[in-house]
């Protein structure tokens, strides 16, 4: 009879020493949120498309709009998402509102998913 390999332990045990280690090194449930909420942000198209035009350049919202072929209205919504992440900011100048990534950390992100499935 051949024995059907399991994915799961058979049997229950742990390394306390290790478990205990990387408990430690698990970053604050503050930080996690505040990591997964990124990841959220990220898994819409829209908002990753806008971080991509934006990693090009300051951008105004009418340029981001016709850039995705959006209303005013929903790319407003978006980049205030990605505002409130600290992922995006703005300046006005005038009555307009220029965009700019907020700092370059988050397109290492972005561009190493693109990387992950060129392959």
């Amino acid at each position: 009879m051949v024995k059907k390999q399991s994915d799961v332990c058979e049997l229950f045990c742990y390394n306390k020493a290790k478990v205990n280690s990387l408990k430690k090194s698990l970053p604050s449930p503050d930080r996690l949120t505040r990591l997964t909420d990124i990841f959220k942000v990220l898994g819409d198209s829209t908002r990753t498309k806008i971080l991509l035009a934006l990693s090009k350049g300051e951008l105004c919202v009418c340029d981001i709009s016709h850039v995705l072929g959006l209303s005013l209205s929903a790319v407003s919504h978006q980049l205030r998402m990605l505002r409130n992440l600290k992922l995006v900011k703005y300046r006005n100048e005038g009555r307009m509102a220029f965009y700019t990534l907020d700092n370059e950390h988050i397109m290492k992100l972005v561009n190493a998913g693109i990387r992950h499935i060129s392959k």
